[in-house]
């Protein structure tokens, strides 16, 4: 296993993607249903036919903040769910963790940052994330409309936790979104997530 470490002052570090993957580039993404924050349900299968963003996230990470604080996550969730794309942001920190928020918090969290997600689910038990494979926050999967996994990664390939540096950054989740809506072959389906390790209990 291949782990890079940033050291951020404070002994504050960042795991990074682990070499083997959970689930396949390609193949079919596993189905799955969460509860969201408003109480209702959300089923992976029932959204067949569109292009769903599976977003890992935690508030308490300093490289999520980093996305936020800047405006960034936020303008990716707006201009493709005004595409139609299905933004999901899932939150796999057990309680007691960092990150972990009561649906109550997660709705004053959501309106104070200004998210922009079709709907923030909760992973308590962390099946969802394992199931993924997700490993740290954000890490970002992108399912096509046939339900294939089409990209699985960082948000882009500049891994720090300063805010300026989102606008010299390669976006591969937008690149890859706007390559799968336009019917094209995505070119980056794989990249190596930066960021906190996921708070599995």
């Amino acid at each position: 296993m291949n782990r890079w470490v940033i050291s951020l002052g404070s002994l504050l570090v960042a795991v990074f993607a682990l070499s083997t993957q959970a689930v396949e580039s390609g193949k079919p993404a596993p189905n799955f249903s969460l509860p969201d924050i408003q109480g209702s349900s959300v089923s992976l299968e029932k959204l067949r036919g569109k292009t769903v963003v599976l977003e890992w996230i935690n508030h308490g990470c300093p490289f999520v903040k980093k996305h936020y604080e800047s405006g960034n996550m936020q303008a990716l969730q707006k201009e493709f769910t005004a595409k139609g794309v299905v933004w999901l942001s899932i939150c796999s920190s057990a309680m007691g963790k960092q990150g972990h928020l009561s649906p109550e918090d997660w709705r004053i969290v959501e309106k104070e940052k200004g998210g922009a997600a079709s709907a923030i689910l909760l992973d308590e038990a962390g099946k969802v994330g394992a199931l993924y494979g997700a490993k740290t926050t954000p890490h970002l999967f992108i399912i096509d409309p046939a339900g294939r996994l089409i990209y699985q990664g960082a948000i882009d390939d500049t891994p720090s936790t300063d805010p300026a540096d989102v606008k010299g950054a390669v976006n591969f989740v937008r690149a890859a979104l706007n390559e799968s809506l336009a019917g094209k072959t995505v070119s980056t389906p794989e990249s190596k997530p930066y960021g906190c390790s996921v708070k599995y209990k």
